[in-house]
C-alpha cells in the first residue's frame, strides 16, 4: 500500500471504504461539535418556533420516548429481528448458491438469468400482500419477502466477483492438476470476497427496508408495525425513536460489513 493510503486509511475491499481515518482528538471534537450544533440547533429551533410535539418532537423528546417506552417497543425490535435474521439467512444462502452454481454452468446461468431478473426489478413490497393472503399475518409472508429481496442482490454481487478472477491464475492452478472445486474454494471465492462483501451487505440493507414495509402492510407485530400504530395515534415521539433505532442498525450493518471487508478482503487495499 502505498503511503498516502495507509496516511488516509483507505480500504477498498469492493467499494466499501471506511473513510479517512480519524487522526487525533482535535478531529473527534470537530465531529462531536458538529453534532452538537446539529441536534441542538434543531432542539432550540423547535422550542423557539413552539413547534407541536405531534407535528416535530425535540431531539429530547424522542430519546425520552425512547426510554420511557423502550418495554413497549423492545419486544417488536425482537419480532424484527428474528424476521431479519432467518430472511436474510435464507436469502444470502440461496444466492450464494446460485451465484456459484451460473458461473460453473453457464446454460444454468441462461435458465435462471430472466427470473433473477424479474426479482431484482419487481419491488417485493408489492408482493406482501399477496403472501399475506396466502400465509396469513404471521412471520412467513416476511419471511419470504425478506428472503426474496435480500438473495438477487447477493446473488448478483457474488457472481460479479467469481467472474472477475483472473484467468491466468486458473490456468497456472490448472497446469497443476488442480480440479474444479479446488480453483473455485482456492481462487475465485477469495478473489470475489470484496463483492461478495457488498452483495451481503446490500442484501442486508434491503431486508430491513422489506422487513419493515411488510410489517407496516399488517400482522400487528414488529417495529413497522409500530411505525403505523404510532403514526396513526399522533404518538410523534414515539415515532421517531422507533426511526431512530432503525438508524442504529442501518448503521450497524455498514459498520459490520466494512469491519468484516477489512478482515477478508483487505489484501485488496
Amino acid at each position: 500500500m502505498s503511503e498516502s493510503n495507509k496516511t488516509t486509511g483507505v480500504n477498498m475491499a469492493g467499494g466499501l471504504t471506511s473513510g479517512p481515518k480519524i487522526q487525533n482528538m482535535t478531529e473527534v471534537a470537530a465531529i462531536l461539535a458538529v453534532a452538537i450544533v446539529i441536534i441542538g440547533g434543531a432542539e432550540f429551533l423547535l422550542r423557539f418556533f413552539e413547534v407541536k410535539e405531534f407535528v416535530m418532537p425535540t431531539p429530547s423528546a424522542i430519546v425520552t420516548a425512547l426510554f420511557e417506552h423502550s418495554g413497549e417497543i423492545a419486544p417488536h425490535l425482537g419480532y424484527t429481528l428474528v424476521e431479519l435474521a432467518v430472511g436474510y439467512t435464507i436469502g444470502a444462502s440461496i444466492g450464494m448458491i446460485l451465484a456459484a452454481v451460473i458461473t460453473q454452468f453457464p446454460f444454468v446461468e441462461k435458465i435462471i438469468t430472466p427470473y433473477i431478473l424479474l426479482l431484482v426489478t419487481t419491488p417485493m413490497l408489492a408482493l406482501v400482500p399477496l403472501l399475506i393472503l396466502n400465509f396469513g399475518f404471521g412471520y412467513a409472508p416476511r419471511i419470504i419477502a425478506v428472503a426474496l429481496a435480500a438473495g438477487p442482490m447477493v446473488m448478483i454481487n457474488s457472481a460479479t466477483g467469481f467472474r472477475r478472477v483472473d484467468q491466468d491464475k486458473i490456468a497456472l492452478a490448472r497446469s497443476y492438476g488442480a480440479t474444479t472445486f479446488q480453483i473455485f474454494t482456492k481462487i475465485r471465492v477469495p478473489m470475489a470476497m470484496p463483492m461478495i462483501i457488498v452483495g451481503l451487505m446490500m442484501g442486508a440493507i434491503f431486508s430491513v427496508i422489506t422487513a419493515i414495509g411488510a410489517e407496516m402492510s399488517g400482522g400487528g407485530f414488529g417495529l413497522g408495525s409500530k411505525l403505523t400504530t404510532f403514526s396513526s395515534t399522533l404518538r410523534t415521539a414515539e415515532f421517531f425513536a422507533v426511526i431512530l433505532i432503525l438508524a442504529i442498525m442501518g448503521i450497524c450493518i455498514y459498520v459490520f460489513f466494512s469491519w468484516l471487508g477489512k478482515k477478508l478482503a483487505g489484501w485488496e487495499s
